[in-house]
């Protein structure tokens, strides 16, 4: 573990999600530079840090969408990051991803966009995908919209449809990249509710990448923050808010002057 640790730090029992020592570059520039923590099964853990850190880089590991230039990725104790786009598949199936954008297809109705991937993946007759999808849309609140296209709602809307559609494979891991951004005050509240209660209810584990001190203060068991390519910390929001650490003190208080302006960040 690199940085700054917490009592909160450590996983308690064997981590649903690791990362150990993960690398990354883009065209030259190294942006994780040996990433390492773990995600307890069931937790909402927070990855949180300035822009162009890395941050969604780190999720997008977890489904194979990026791979390591070295280091470990596993899921369950089992290594993921070496696997062929065949075997993928099935972590995908386990680990669903909600896009800061919703990804909707506009032509179709918030029903026929969630019974798709019941129809395509789990071979559910129409009527029986749009039975199971409607009751997915009742868990996000959007039991009165089954028939709206998403061009004729509120981006808050259309986020609780993503992930009403992400749950469709019964996913043990949801990863939500920026789920609050854009989002008015009220509409962002309601996404950290589903998200708490998704790992309250049904125990999923959530990875939610954010800089909303609101919801990272109200809905996260533990939080990572990612600073100059690794974990700079780990633990959780009353850690995170008792340190002295002066780069975590910068960040929480969103002060443009501090530590973190040191070149190359």
């Amino acid at each position: 573990m690199s940085g700054v640790e917490g009592r909160g730090s450590r996983v308690e029992g064997t981590a649903k999600i690791e990362f150990r020592k993960v690398r990354k570059s883009f065209s030259g520039k190294e942006v994780l530079r040996g990433v390492d923590f773990g995600v307890g099964k069931g937790e909402v853990l927070f990855i949180i840090g300035t822009s162009g850190v890395g941050k969604s880089v780190t999720i997008k590991h977890i489904i194979g969408l990026l791979r390591p230039d070295s280091g470990e990725i596993l899921l369950d104790g089992n290594r993921v990051d070496g696997l062929s786009e065949q075997a993928l598949y099935d972590v995908r199936k386990r680990c669903a991803m909600v896009f800061q954008h919703a990804t909707l297809f506009d032509s179709m109705t918030l029903l026929e966009n969630v019974a798709l991937p019941l129809r395509k993946h789990q071979g559910l007759s129409e009527r029986d995908a749009e039975k199971e999808a409607a009751g997915l849309l009742d868990q996000v609140n959007l039991s009165d919209s089954y028939q709206a296209y998403p061009a004729a709602l509120s981006d808050g809307m259309r986020k609780r449809a993503a992930i009403a559609r992400a749950l469709t494979m019964k996913p043990e891991v949801v990863l939500f990249d920026e789920p609050t951004t854009g989002l008015d005050p009220v509409n962002a509240r309601r996404i950290d509710r589903l998200i708490r209660k998704l790992s309250d209810d049904l125990g999923v584990t959530s990875i939610v990448v954010s800089h909303d001190l609101t919801s990272i203060f109200s809905i996260a068991d533990r939080i990572a923050m990612i600073y100059q390519g690794v974990a700079h910390f780990v633990g959780t929001p009353a850690e995170l808010k008792a340190s002295p650490d002066p780069i975590l003190q910068q960040f929480v208080s969103g002060r443009s002057q501090g530590p973190m302006e040191t070149p190359g960040f």
